[in-house]
């Protein structure tokens, strides 16, 4: 039976139970596995047949750290996802190629870092939006992200420094869009997708008033049952994703991706983020997924 590691951080919430389910089943199959830090200098990677990358949720702090690491593990065995797709997936600019083969997301306004020619209130005003939503194309965990009202000239004028602080004093790209009001009522809803086929569903409600679907943020979750219009929108992104893997000489399906969505304005969702990375995979919610995976990882 091969050796397995679960790739995680240091100083992992307490709050984190999901891959216990995971762990659980790798049990029950006799498939040994460690869970390392993806940063300890002491672990010898190349000692695993695998590494599943699973709660590496710093790395969005060590974005060039945690290329590099995931380079030396795929140098040296079974990387998953692979490291291609890792690098693609990143950046959220990977949005703009999905929306290009034909996924609809938010309307967004893309920002480039070191852009000092960027009139916010300008280019909000050509859109028509009265609220906006700020987000880095490199976080997590609604990290530097900011919502404001256009018609209120402090929020404004704080969406204007936010902007201005991020492209220029932290170098970083960034989308803005309308802000999706209907995260407050319905959250976001997600579908976890193991080897590409639909294992169950997720709605992630922010606490009253909030817009952080986020656990850190006492957010709570529950089941959700994907509708026409979620397996329809799913079924986009794969077919794109499918485009992605091919371009990049990968064969799929991929062991595990999560498409998280929105409600739009029109009442029709839209991809918000693809989370192939380390997404949270709320075995909770259906503990026998974590068995699927587990098999995967097996056979």
């Amino acid at each position: 039976m091969r050796r397995v590691a679960l790739a995680t951080r240091a100083d992992l919430p307490s709050w984190e139970i999901d891959d216990r389910f995971l762990h659980a089943a790798l049990r029950e199959l006799g498939c040994e596995f460690d869970c390392p830090i993806w940063t300890d200098p002491e672990v010898d990677w190349s000692s695993y047949a695998m590494v599943l990358i699973r709660t590496t949720w710093d790395y969005t702090d060590h974005v060039d750290e945690f290329l590099a690491w995931a380079e030396r593990v795929a140098s040296c065995t079974r990387l998953l996802n692979p490291l291609p797709i890792l690098r693609w997936n990143v950046h959220k600019s990977y949005l703009r190629e999905l929306e290009r083969e034909g996924v609809p997301l938010a309307p967004s306004l893309w920002l480039l870092a070191n852009d000092r020619s960027i009139d916010l209130p300008a280019r909000l005003a050509e859109r028509g939006w009265s609220r906006g939503f700020i987000k880095p194309l490199i976080g997590a965990c609604a990290s530097d992200t900011l919502r404001f009202r256009v018609d209120q000239p402090d929020q404004l004028n704080a969406a204007i420094a936010h902007v201005q602080h991020l492209l220029i004093e932290r170098q970083q790209d960034l989308v803005v869009q309308p802000y999706l009001d209907s995260v407050e009522r319905e959250g976001e809803v997600s579908a976890i997708w193991l080897a590409g086929q639909l294992s169950h569903g997720v709605r992630k409600v922010p606490v009253p008033g909030d817009y952080r679907v986020q656990d850190d943020f006492g957010a709570h979750d529950e089941p959700w049952e994907l509708d026409a219009g979620a397996r329809a929108l799913c079924e986009r992104v794969f077919v794109g994703l499918d485009r992605v893997l091919a371009r990049l000489g990968l064969g799929g399906p991929l062991p595990y991706a999560r498409v998280d969505m929105l409600r739009g304005a029109d009442g029709l969702l839209v991809l918000n983020e693809l989370e192939l990375i380390e997404p949270s995979l709320f075995f909770r919610h259906r503990p026998e997924a974590g068995r699927d995976l587990a098999r995967l990882l097996v056979d």
